[in-house]
């Protein structure tokens, strides 16, 4: 299959390397041209389960590139989907287009520019740690969904085959994936797990596993997930786990090692999606007039630091 991945940071070099492995016909698009030198020159590295290994995937700057492919994978950061959604445009007769991404309105937003009825929406828990250009750990392995991004009427009579192929090659490459019919409960579902997790790793600089062995941080995460789960509830949205706090302890459990996107960004000094997750519960408390207090002090929190990357005191 031809599948062209945007986004060649942790979980899109792990998405297009794994793809590459099992056989499919894999481009990465970048927009940083040195870093696509680098690609290009040294390929991806995925390193798991203590064992390395090395794929050549061909990387570009030129989007026309990807347009022969069946399907584009969107794995940027949130901020940028619209920057995407705008790129992506004039390729918009060719590809279905499949976001992977974090946060709330990724859809939407591609839904803006791209026919809404070739976009699908996905979530995974796979954790992915970022080394440095083209280098990346899979550091947790979970389950992968995928749905229409718009509704079902809309769709084109080939994206039967087309969703079949998907959940066929992703699955062929380690990322065991099924197809859900209301993917905005599961983006939801996913959505907690972000609350709870990413800023939380990111203020305390601890890896997902920790969270849940110090009792005052694990009380802070059950308590912003619950604010998520009470916004959601307002909204309509049926969350897929029955216990969604349980669900987002045992993801920390089962990426225990991972350092989240949202750290990583951090440690780079780097800006976070935090307006797309933590942020999203605070703008939808005030749409409700529910109050979110937990959400509010990390989203603000997490976008101090952001802040003043420049002017913290440095170790001694």
């Amino acid at each position: 299959m031809k599948i062209g991945v945007v986004g060649p940071g942790a979980m899109g070099c792990l998405l297009a390397g794994k793809l590459a492995l099992a056989g499919n016909e894999v481009v990465l698009l970048d927009h940083y041209p040195e870093r696509v030198r680098v690609l290009n020159r040294l390929g991806v590295r995925i390193e798991s389960d203590n064992q390395v290994v090395k794929v050549k995937i061909p990387v570009t700057l030129d989007a026309e590139v990807l347009s022969s492919s069946e399907v584009i994978l969107i794995c940027v950061k949130a901020y940028d989907t619209l920057t995407v959604a705008r790129t992506l445009q004039g390729l918009a007769k060719g590809p279905y287009f499949l976001t992977l991404q974090n946060g709330v309105g990724n859809i939407e937003t591609l839904g803006k520019y791209l026919p809404k009825k070739k976009i699908l929406g996905g979530i995974t828990s796979h954790g992915a740690t970022d080394l440095g250009s083209g280098r990346v750990r899979h550091a947790g392995r979970g389950e992968t969904f995928i749905g229409f991004g718009f509704d079902k009427g809309k769709r084109e009579p080939r994206v039967d085959q087309i969703r079949d192929q998907i959940l066929e090659r992703l699955s062929q490459a380690g990322f065991s994936t099924r197809w859900v019919p209301d993917i905005e409960n599961l983006i939801w579902s996913k959505l907690l797990i972000n609350i709870g997790i990413n800023a939380l790793t990111a203020l305390t600089r601890l890896p997902n596993g920790k969270l849940v062995e110090f009792n005052g941080v694990k009380e802070i995460l059950e308590e912003a997930v619950r604010e998520g789960m009470e916004i959601g509830l307002k909204k309509g949205i049926q969350f897929i786990q029955a216990d969604p706090v349980a669900q987002v302890k045992k993801v920390c459990r089962l990426t225990a090692t991972n350092v989240s996107s949202m750290l990583q960004d951090i440690l780079k000094k780097s800006r976070t999606e935090i307006d797309f997750i933590n942020g999203v519960i605070v703008r939808e408390g005030r749409r409700y007039g529910t109050p979110v207090p937990v959400n509010s002090l990390l989203t603000r929190l997490v976008k101090t630091i952001e802040q003043s990357y420049a002017q913290t005191v440095a170790a001694c």
